[in-house]
């Protein structure tokens, strides 16, 4: 999530730097390690998935409160959050099984994620980092990537946004 919140990660590929850009981007970066906790198909592995679901609810809850996002709008806001999670993480599925997932995931990226709509090279991007990610997570160990210690991107990838 920290990652997410990195401006220059925003700068580098047109996401939006704002409240609803940080969300789209946070479920787009959790994408990768829900599906190969999910895919991995023990119960283990998916009770760690719903930890690290529970968790952004959590953050995205916290996150509003700090802002001074009103009490009572709070859970509506937090709901619509969580249905974004499960509903983008399908779509993305959906994306990543087609004939050409770049292209698939990238419009897909650029349909749901505020900026990419204008940045089509940024939504590439991200599709090619979102696939890349889901490769190194699929041939890494499931307790490397329990413990922490998987690298979701590529070391080019981090030093672009780092230069950015």
């Amino acid at each position: 999530m920290t990652q997410a919140r990195q401006p220059a990660f925003f700068a580098s590929h047109g996401v939006f730097d704002t409240p609803e850009g940080r969300t789209a981007l946070i479920i787009l970066l959790m994408f990768p390690v829900l599906e190969r906790l999910q895919t991995a198909g023990g119960p283990r592995e998916r009770r760690v998935a719903r930890y690290l679901s529970e968790t952004f609810v959590t953050d995205i809850d916290d996150c509003l409160r700090e802002m001074g996002v009103g009490d009572m709008s709070v859970p509506k806001k937090v709901k619509r959050a969580a249905q974004a999670l499960g509903e983008r993480g399908l779509s993305y599925r959906r994306a990543v099984a087609s004939s050409d997932p770049v292209a698939a995931l990238a419009d897909e990226l650029a349909a749901t994620i505020p900026g990419l709509e204008q940045s089509p090279s940024g939504a590439r991007a991200l599709a090619d980092m979102t696939l890349g990610s889901l490769a190194r997570l699929e041939a890494a160990p499931l307790d490397a990537l329990q413990a922490g210690s998987v690298q979701l991107f590529d070391a080019a990838h981090d030093a672009a946004v780092a230069q950015s």
